[in-house]
């Protein structure tokens, strides 16, 4: 039994990209620290423990929102952070693994989290330039310290885990899982199961595409928060946006068949998919999507069978 399933975790998890800030970067539109610091807390008044993070989320706000929320519960939250992701003083992304910088951005996120120690840390990324084995020694240093409690990996592979192995123990799997995106059950859900791992999915709402917020109008219009990544990231490839949108419009009337909602189906696929333990994150900006959020976990067991199929009709397309 992997790592959440035998804390007895809440199934899901607070991916707290959501909540980066104003500031910009990899965030999702404008969020006040009021805003976030109050869905944190109310986060954890509904039961929620596990708070998703990295540096890059807002360029540290997200670090510092989660931290200033958890304030005086800190036992009550799991909180996960990265490495690896950061960015330059020019405002690009800067992507590396070296120790030396692994090291600095541990201690960067535990002054912003004002924690002594973060539940589980992991690299966020894989570094073509550097052996996971050097960041990882620097990882299981910090464990013995006390300072990180739990090590994962995140958009891993086979070569990265199977080297990990000589080094530290990895409790944890992250990688994207949704309707659009299934290349973890080729090789890393097998391997979370051969080895007792739990897995995080992100990308689980496909970045609004699955709950239907992203339209071909706004799309085309380009309609996002200036803060909002969406709006120029050259990654958000329009193309391939409008080709998911299509997707889900068209696959929309199955769904309401079943008597779900969008979001209920989006988290159902990754709950229930490929018979596998999977702790969805999902991102929320108000304690609407909150509560959304919550709600659609609390039905979703009692329509397991209908979401199953729906599952096996969205992969037959």
């Amino acid at each position: 039994m992997g790592l959440f399933k035998s804390s007895n975790f809440k199934e899901f998890a607070f991916g707290g990209a959501g909540i980066s800030g104003e500031k910009g970067g990899y965030a999702f539109g404008h969020v006040t620290e009021d805003v976030a610091i109050n869905l944190v807390k109310e986060a954890l008044d509904l039961g929620i423990q596990i708070f998703d993070t990295a540096p890059i989320y807002g360029f540290g706000d997200s670090e510092v929102r989660i931290g200033k929320g958890i304030k005086g519960r800190r036992e009550e939250a799991f909180v996960v952070s990265k490495s690896g992701v950061t960015w330059h003083d020019n405002g690009r992304v800067d992507m590396t693994n070296d120790p030396k910088v692994t090291l600095k951005m541990l201690e960067q996120s535990l002054r912003d989290i004002d924690s002594e120690y973060i539940d589980l840390y992991m690299i966020h990324w894989p570094d073509k330039k550097v052996d996971i084995r050097y960041p990882l020694e620097v990882l299981q240093k910090a464990k013995d310290d006390q300072k990180i409690k739990h090590i994962g990996l995140c958009n891993t592979h086979r070569q990265d885990l199977r080297l990990a192995k000589e080094v530290c123990q990895i409790e944890v799997i992250q990688s994207e899982l949704n309707v659009f995106n299934t290349a973890v059950k080729d090789e890393i859900l097998p391997y979370c199961i051969d080895n007792d791992l739990s897995f995080m999915s992100w990308g689980t709402l496909d970045k609004g595409i699955l709950t239907g917020s992203i339209s071909k109008k706004r799309e085309q219009a380009k309609n996002y928060d200036e803060k909002d990544c969406r709006k120029n990231a050259p990654w958000w490839n329009q193309k391939e946006v409008l080709r998911k949108v299509e997707f889900f419009e068209n696959f929309l009337p199955e769904i309401q068949k079943k008597e779900l909602t969008p979001l209920e189906f989006a988290i159902g696929h990754n709950l229930f998919f490929d018979d596998t333990e999977i702790t969805p994150l999902v991102g929320v900006k108000s304690s609407k999507q909150l509560h959304d959020v919550v709600a659609a976990f609390d039905n979703i067991h009692s329509k397991r069978k209908e979401i199953e199929q729906l599952i096996l009709k969205v992969h037959a397309h």
